[in-house]
């Protein structure tokens, strides 16, 4: 399986649904009802999976296959939401530019979840794309790493998880847009329908982790520009008649705070 998925080949129609399968036989070599059941629901789950990819490949979409098609494509390295978070941070003053971050760290943990750990620890090849006779103006390049989970439909919405966090309005409508790309891997022929559905809820799940975690952070305290004393004079305090004293207490005039003139003669007071 390793050189097929290296030499980027479609793997063939006998291979689809292989680790569902295995799983299954698993279980099933296993006593107990609870873990016969299982099986079952296991085997019946891939067979769902691959039907419903099955009837999207075979379903005519002339006016749907080349926006899908865009859209698959413009998500490709994060590059849709990556731009979506230029543009907050520019424009969406304080609140855009935390989202925007949330976001930007959001999409690296999950890519580095799904990909290192997830794919890693449960592979499973492409979608036989030409078996299924997938029309040719949908496809986009085949990837060349293992099929599960979608790492498109997890980055979107991990992306929107964190920005609805700060911008929940926002959260929304890219919530509605990371769904319409995790069905273009679908529609493309790349994943089968529960790559994305297991995508998008590992995406959301670690989406909300991520803004919860920077939720708990320390703020950042706002720079304070210390003032120099440098040239500054020393400023002369008023006494109740209204007259400057400096910083022996004497009055401007020569009287002390003792009622002294400067030439030790009491003053008088009136």
């Amino acid at each position: 399986m390793a050189d097929l998925i290296k030499s980027g080949r479609e793997p063939g129609a006998d291979t689809a649904g292989a680790l569902t399968r295995r799983l299954a036989d698993e279980l099933a070599h296993q006593d107990g009802p609870v873990r016969q059941q299982a099986a079952r629901v296991l085997r019946e789950l891939g067979a769902l999976d691959r039907a419903v990819y099955a009837a999207v490949a075979a379903t005519p979409t002339p006016s749907l296959d080349e926006p899908l098609r865009l859209l698959s494509n413009a998500a490709n390295r994060s590059r849709l939401w990556l731009g979506i978070a230029t543009g907050l941070r520019i424009a969406g003053g304080e609140p855009g530019r935390r989202a925007a971050l949330r976001g930007t760290v959001a999409i690296g943990v999950t890519s580095a979840l799904v990909n290192l750990a997830v794919k890693a620890a449960l592979p499973r090849q492409r979608p036989d794309r030409a078996g299924a006779k997938v029309p040719g103006q949908r496809n986009v390049r085949m990837p060349t790493s293992t099929s599960f989970p979608s790492g498109h439909a997890a980055a979107g919405f991990a992306f929107a998880a964190a920005v609805g966090r700060d911008l929940p309005w926002l959260g929304v409508v890219l919530r509605f847009m990371a769904a319409a790309v995790a069905y273009s891997r679908v529609h493309t022929g790349v994943h089968y329908p529960s790559d994305a559905v297991v995508g998008a809820l590992i995406g959301e799940g670690t989406g909300q982790t991520v803004a919860g975690v920077m939720d708990r952070l320390p703020a950042r305290k706002p720079r304070r520009h210390g003032r120099s004393g440098r040239g500054k004079q020393s400023e002369l305090t008023d006494d109740v008649d209204g007259h400057g004293t400096d910083a022996n207490g004497a009055d401007a005039d020569g009287t002390d705070a003792n009622g002294t003139d400067a030439d030790g003669a009491v003053a008088s007071r009136s």
